[in-house]
């Protein structure tokens, strides 16, 4: 009998599920990054969020948000989970913050979405 592989989080895996069934290239991307072995999950500070992206740019992160630095620009952003800390400083960059169901929702074909690892 084999094991399962991919995250033991039954919820990351339907939503891993979900994103790869849209047969969407940015999606597989992020479904083939949420079902990562631990050693390789995305852990993304808020001042490199700041570095890279652009004001007004859509972006997700296929992992966590982390709340070291400070971010200056407002952004859309989507991601797996994010730290208190760094909620309340996307929150003081009035950044608009959503799950990754409703970015892929709202931006089906993945047009104009960076993803940020």
């Amino acid at each position: 009998m084999t094991t399962p592989t991919g995250p033991s989080n039954i919820l990351k895996r339907i939503l891993a599920r979900k994103l790869w069934k849209t047969k969407r290239p940015i999606w597989r991307d992020v479904s083939k990054r949420l079902m990562a072995p631990q050693k390789n999950r995305v852990e993304v500070n808020i001042g490199d969020l700041s570095r890279v992206t652009k004001n007004g740019e859509i972006v997700i992160v296929p992992g966590k948000i982390l709340a070291n630095g400070s971010l200056d620009k407002k952004i859309t952003i989507a991601c797996y989970a994010i730290s208190k800390s760094a909620a309340k400083k996307l929150e003081a960059s009035e950044s608009n913050r959503m799950s990754i169901e409703e970015l892929v929702k709202k931006y089906p074909t993945g047009k104009g979405v960076r993803i940020i690892v």
